[in-house]
């Protein structure tokens, strides 16, 4: 729970943070090539309106930044004819050149435009009885906006690397006032379950030997009955607590050693075929043999025990539960235990593995603290696989998958 929180912590502040970068940058990048546009067009305006001055508006002189500005001017008379002029960047003498270029900026009827395949921008520009156009050069732009890009990349990779590692920190931080409190809650549970086993055993002992001196006396055998079957059903949620407790402070009930799951399963599945015969529901089985994985027996017996006794609680009368265990692909393995009962609905199903939850709507009045299926999935968590719940067509499948040894 801790590290998803975590998680949630970075991944919410990368999220902001990579927000207000893309936003930032965006901006920059959308005024520098506005800017750039503006001043591009401004230059081309004051071409056009004397393409063929000696010395052109801003010029500063012969060397000036206009002279060497890379444009063609083009001016077209009444009669069709063309004269050019412009930098030292383009051959005026190339007419099939000239008149490209006029023919792609007249298929454009927008009075600026760009013309990509030739990196010009062209303005178009009507004086008395002439039509005056002019082309600048984008490349320079173009190269501009390019090494901005590369820039704001550069930066804003380095920029989440850093906002990364700070997130982390802050995570570590901010969630560890919680980490500390829900450590001593889980020491708390955990001492409390310990130290309520031996009262409870007391309790069961004297309550099984009450009943024994009374057994001539029904009405009193009733009360000591109704002691004993308390503190067993207390000694469970003990138990059961005690088991979560550990397994929240990475404490395994057994030894991992190598299993065969097949052996393993086809023993507890035998245990409860008198369960399942008393109760009128049919017990079937479809497991692989020689299906071996890294584990612990104890673990795994109890997760076996914990599905076959969720089905036989609530499995429809004269239903039959099925388990399956069968290899999926070369690495993995899957225990499967479909029980034919009330379809759970949508809702309910993401909720069966929190613990103390118990699907009353759609499950029958049996006893429970609705932790079995939270120990199943510690347990499966445990050994690097993962549990769900389905529930369809009159079937309510729990699925759990294991990687093999």
């Amino acid at each position: 729970m801790l590290k998803k929180l975590r998680l949630k912590f970075v991944l919410i502040t990368m999220g902001i943070v990579t927000a207000m970068l893309v936003v930032i940058f965006v901006t920059v990048y959308h005024f520098t090539r506005l800017n750039l546009e503006t001043s591009s067009i401004s230059m081309m305006q004051a071409i056009a309106s004397d393409p063929f001055r000696e010395n052109p508006p801003g010029g500063g002189g012969e060397n000036g930044p206009m002279q060497n500005l890379p444009y063609i001017a083009l001016r077209i008379s009444p009669d069709g004819a063309i004269s050019a002029s412009g930098g030292s960047f383009y051959d005026l003498t190339d007419e099939a050149f000239l008149k490209r270029l006029l023919e792609a900026a007249d298929r454009t009827p927008s009075r600026t435009g760009l013309l990509p395949d030739l990196k010009l921008r062209f303005l178009k520009h009507n004086a008395q009885a002439f039509r005056i156009y002019v082309f600048a050069d984008t490349s320079a732009e173009q190269e501009t906006l390019k090494n901005l890009r590369v820039t704001f990349l550069v930066i804003g990779t380095l920029g989440l690397l850093v906002f990364f590692g700070i997130s982390i920190l802050l995570a570590r931080w901010a969630v560890k006032p919680v980490e500390q409190a829900f450590a001593r809650e889980k020491q708390f549970v955990a001492d409390a379950s310990h130290e309520l086993r031996t009262p409870l055993t007391v309790i069961t002992t004297n309550a099984e030997l009450l009943r024994e001196d009374v057994a001539d006396r029904p009405e009193d055998t009733k009360y000591a009955d109704n002691v004993l079957r308390s503190a067993n059903r207390m000694r469970t949620l003990t138990e059961e607590l005690l088991t979560l407790a550990r397994s929240d402070m990475g404490v395994s009930a057994g030894r991992k050693e190598h299993v065969d799951l097949s052996d393993l399963v086809q023993e507890v599945v035998l245990n409860y075929e008198p369960v399942f015969f008393e109760k009128g529901l049919l017990l079937a089985q479809e497991i692989e043999e020689k299906i071996l994985i890294t584990g612990s027996p104890e673990e795994l017996r109890r997760l076996a025990a914990i599905l076959l006794d969720n089905a036989q609680k609530y499995g429809r009368n004269g239903g039959t539960t099925t388990v399956t265990l069968k290899r999926t692909g070369r690495f993995r393995c899957m225990l499967t235990v479909a029980d034919e009962g009330e379809e759970i609905p949508e809702e309910i199903l993401s909720q069966l593995f929190t613990r103390f939850f118990r699907a009353d709507e759609a499950r029958s009045g049996e006893e429970g603290f609705g932790l079995g299926l939270s120990i199943a999935e510690e347990i499966v968590s445990h050994h690097n696989g993962r549990i769900r719940a389905e529930s369809a067509d009159g079937v309510n499948r729990f699925t759990a998958e294991f990687p093999l040894s």
